[in-house]
This record gives C-alpha cells, sequence and structure tokens, in this order.
C-alpha cells in the first residue's frame, strides 16, 4: 500500500486557509497513493475553543474531503472538530475513495490541555478495512495507553495523528517505536509543525515503523510531503516465522 503522509505547520483557528493549504498540498502530489494522512485537528490545530470552529458530518470541510478523495482517488484521513448530538468530537475521519466515511473518537482525552472538559471521549476502539489492509486508527495521546492499542484483532497498520508539543516529542518517537515492537504491525505517525496561538511549538517527526521497530522513514523536523510503500506480505511472513502475536494476554477494557 502506497501512503503519503504530509507533515505541516496549521493556521489556527482557520478551517478555509488550513482546507486551501493542504488540498494544494494534496495535488502536489503526481505518484497515485492509496492512503494520504493529515495530523490532528488539522483544520484549526489543537484548540478547546470547540464553539468557534466546530463542524458537522455534513460540513464544508467533510464535503470538502469527500469530492478531494474521489478526484485523486484515494483514501484521507485525519481529525477535526465535530459538533454531534449536542457534543463536541476530536473526531478521526477516514474518507475512502468512493465518499464513504468511516469514524473514530478520541478515546484518550488530553486532561493536561482540558481537553476532557470541552471534547466527549469516544468509547469504540475502530479497524478499518481497506484494500485487504485492517488498519486502527489512534489520536494523538491514545499512543500513551498500550491497553487500548493492543493487536487483538490481528489489524495491520496503527496509525497515529497528532499535536505532539516539542518538549516531548522523545516519549513520540520511543512510543511509535514500542507500538510497532509490540503488537508486530506497521505504525504511521503524522505530527504537525510550527507553532500555535497557545505558545507550543511542533517539531514534527512523522514516521513509519515496521513490525520490528525499524524506521522505514525516519523522523524529520520540516515541513515535508513523505511518501512510502508497506508490504504486508513481508510483515506477514515476520509475523509467522517469530509468532509472538500467538503469545498475547487475553483481556478486555473495562470503562
Amino acid at each position: 500500500m502506497k501512503v503519503t503522509l504530509i507533515q505541516s505547520p496549521l493556521i489556527w483557528e482557520s478551517p478555509k486557509e488550513n482546507r486551501n493549504y493542504f488540498e494544494v498540498k494534496i495535488n502536489s502530489i503526481s505518484e497515485n497513493m492509496d492512503l494520504i494522512i493529515l495530523p490532528e485537528m488539522f483544520t484549526t490545530g489543537f484548540t478547546m475553543n470547540s464553539l468557534n470552529v466546530a463542524e458537522t458530518m455534513q460540513g464544508e470541510t467533510i464535503t470538502w474531503l469527500k469530492a478531494l478523495a474521489k478526484s485523486k482517488k484515494s483514501a484521507i484521513t485525519g481529525s477535526l472538530v465535530i459538533e454531534e448530538n449536542n457534543n463536541f468530537y476530536n473526531r478521526m475521519v477516514f474518507v475512502f475513495p468512493s465518499g464513504e466515511i468511516q469514524c473514530y473518537d478520541k478515546k484518550h482525552l488530553f486532561t493536561l490541555a482540558g481537553e476532557d472538559k470541552v471534547y466527549t471521549s469516544g468509547t469504540q476502539k475502530v479497524i478499518i478495512n481497506y484494500l485487504d489492509w485492517k488498519i486502527c486508527l489512534q489520536v494523538c495521546y491514545d499512543l500513551r495507553f498500550p491497553v487500548f492499542s493492543r493487536n487483538s484483532e490481528d489489524y495491520d497498520l496503527l496509525i497515529y495523528v497528532a499535536s505532539w508539543p516539542k518538549t516531548r516529542i522523545n516519549a513520540w518517537d520511543a512510543l511509535l517505536k514500542a507500538r510497532a515492537i509490540e503488537n508486530m504491525s506497521y505504525v504511521i505517525g503524522v505530527n504537525r509543525t510550527g507553532e500555535d496561538d497557545n505558545g507550543y511549538q511542533y517539531t514534527g517527526h512523522s514516521q513509519v515503523v515496521d513490525c520490528l521497530g525499524e524506521y522505514l522513514f525516519e523522523p524529520t523536523e520540516s515541513e515535508a510531503i513523505f511518501s512510502v510503500e508497506l508490504n504486508k506480505e513481508k510483515m506477514m511472513l515476520t509475523r509467522q516465522k517469530l509468532g509472538f502475536l500467538t503469545d498475547r494476554d487475553s483481556f478486555e477494557i473495562k470503562e
């Protein structure tokens, strides 16, 4: 599967400007891609001002994503602020080339920033089936909670979209590798760059890690577009040879 990561700064609480920015970036990708990944809250930056920026699943950004996915013949994923049933969600949407959408609402809300006071936590782990790949969707702070991402479903790819600050970037690097190794899965992390209106700096470090914890694409700090090709057959052979997933623990998560 051919995947493109877009590591970029975000314009604070300006969905239209961010859509315009990403449309130019996405349309600049000349090679046919199966999946394009954008950062967390890619239309606004990591904001707690949900009332000012929230959209609906019938809003402009979703309509734009559907049209772009169809025109590029590629799936597109990233998270944005969604209002639904009088609640606000940090919602990761996965838009198929057909325009179909599946969603994951961020479960682990970032209490240090007060995200839990503004947004409603998701309750469901979401696995997407796409091009014979099982893809697990996660958002930023979810990375710190390995029980929730444990590979009980034999997924093939674990994706984290994030607004992970510079001050804790070493943890981001270490935890992405750990999730890949313990779950015997490809792991992709897409983080933003730049500075937000709260003064937090972001240095990217978007990356692709294979099931042995080796980089397919090493972290960098520059604004850029990165493309990689994932080999499911190679990963499955490694899983069969080592057999680590067959020894995993059985458990259930209770709220």
